[in-house]
């Protein structure tokens, strides 16, 4: 079973949050929801594991470690 790496792992983190704002910039509320719903689905998808998916939702919610 896989761990959730919660350590940095991003090249460019600044970067990559600024493809995230841009992902859904004009786009209604909405829209930009629903383009954030797909994206985490399709990296839930990606990741296939319910335990790290299960600890990822716990924190994303502001659960403690």
């Amino acid at each position: 079973m896989a761990q959730l790496n919660t350590e940095p792992n991003l090249k460019d983190p600044d970067g990559f949050y600024e493809k995230l704002i841009r992902m859904t910039a004009g786009l209604e509320d909405r829209q930009a929801r629903l383009a954030t719903a797909k994206l985490a689905l399709l990296l839930a998808n990606h990741i296939g594991d319910d335990a790290v998916l299960d600890e990822a939702m716990r924190l994303a919610r502001g659960a403690p470690e």
